[in-house]
């Protein structure tokens, strides 16, 4: 469990570093964009390395720890792109995430 929560912590992290500045920062210079989502992604990588250590010492294979990954990032990236972000829901994301079901049922199997 404690590799769950610190990817999902990661992960939202990680959003903001990838996509936050598309909004915040969009008139300023893209190397502005870089040096913040860099300072974000910090703080992402003091979360995620540790967890992905817990996690591949503790039950996970390094297949399962990615499919989970997976599974985080599309449940922190739809709330993020909704509602930070102001983007329609879509039914893609409920397809997506079926996808994303069958890679965790094979995974895990």
């Amino acid at each position: 469990m404690r590799t769950v929560v610190l990817l999902v912590i990661s992960n939202i992290f990680m959003t903001f570093a990838w996509y936050a500045h598309l909004k915040n920062l969009h008139s300023r210079h893209w190397f502005i964009a870089v040096i913040v989502s860099w300072g974000i992604a910090f703080f992402e990588y003091l979360v995620q390395v540790p967890a992905n250590r817990i996690g591949y010492a503790g039950n996970f294979s390094l297949a399962q720890l990615k499919i989970t990954q997976e599974v985080i990032t599309l449940c922190v990236f739809v709330p993020f792109a909704v509602w930070y972000m102001g983007v329609p829901l879509k039914w893609d994301y409920l397809w997506a995430g079926c996808c994303l079901a069958g890679a965790v049922y094979f995974i895990f199997r």
